[in-house]
């Protein structure tokens, strides 16, 4: 029997709007995505996709409803008991990169490392090898400024694996990027899935689900098929 690695039960998000009417952007919430699952989760904007990112990364809690990572209920938890629990189980790639502008490329590999006390000669060496497995090994030392869309991308997919998670959320991952270095992206995590991790890759784009082995449909807020 497999392992549930994220399991979401009858979970529900409202944000309060002022004096406006509350928004309930997620409604009656039910997944389960198993250790070395590729899901895509798809849908048009607006449709809560954003949300379901953050209730899944554990970044943000429900509403109503539970969400358990890893067994573990994280409505429940301190945060910085959860901040550790997703620091060491969750690596995320953004569309917008999110890399330091001051650090290397080195340094923002390094730093997830650094957060959960690696020592600093072991996070180096994970950091380049990273690197250099993603052909980043002549760029280390240069800063986000001075790298390409695709090359900081391939820095924000090895900060993501630094800690190596069993789980790589991926949202929209190939937004800023063209489509020769999409297609590295999305076969890079294609090789993640095989050597075992858990990928859940958050799109708009339907030619990207072809990568993934099931597919989940969002839209107002509500799973409409898998």
């Amino acid at each position: 029997m497999k392992e549930e690695m994220i399991k979401i039960k009858n979970v529900w998000k409202k944000y309060e709007m002022g004096e406006a009417e509350p928004l309930i952007v997620l409604k009656e919430i039910d997944l389960t995505i198993q250790r070395g699952e590729f899901v895509a989760i798809t849908g048009p904007s607006g449709s809560g996709k954003s949300t379901m990112v953050n209730i899944i990364g554990a970044l943000d809690i429900p509403s109503w409803g539970e969400v358990d990572l890893k067994g573990k209920n994280i409505s429940k938890m301190s945060e910085s008991s959860l901040t550790v629990l997703r620091g060491k189980t969750i690596g995320f790639i953004f569309q917008q990169f999110n890399l330091l502008p001051t650090l290397t490329a080195l340094q923002n590999v390094m730093l997830p490392l650094e957060l959960v006390d690696v020592p600093e000669d072991k996070a180096r060496k994970r950091a380049e090898n990273l690197l250099k497995s993603l052909e980043l090994g002549d760029r280390m030392h240069h800063k986000p400024n001075q790298l390409s869309g695709g090359q900081q991308q391939r820095v924000a997919i090895a900060r993501a694996l630094a800690n190596n998670p069993e789980i790589i959320l991926a949202d929209e991952p190939t937004g800023n990027l063209d489509s020769k270095t999409g297609k590295f992206v999305m076969e890079f995590l294609e090789r993640m899935h095989k050597e075992g991790k858990t990928v859940v890759l958050i799109t708009h784009d339907l030619d990207l689900v072809d990568y993934a082995k099931r597919v989940v449909h969002i839209k107002d807020g509500r799973i409409s098929r898998t």
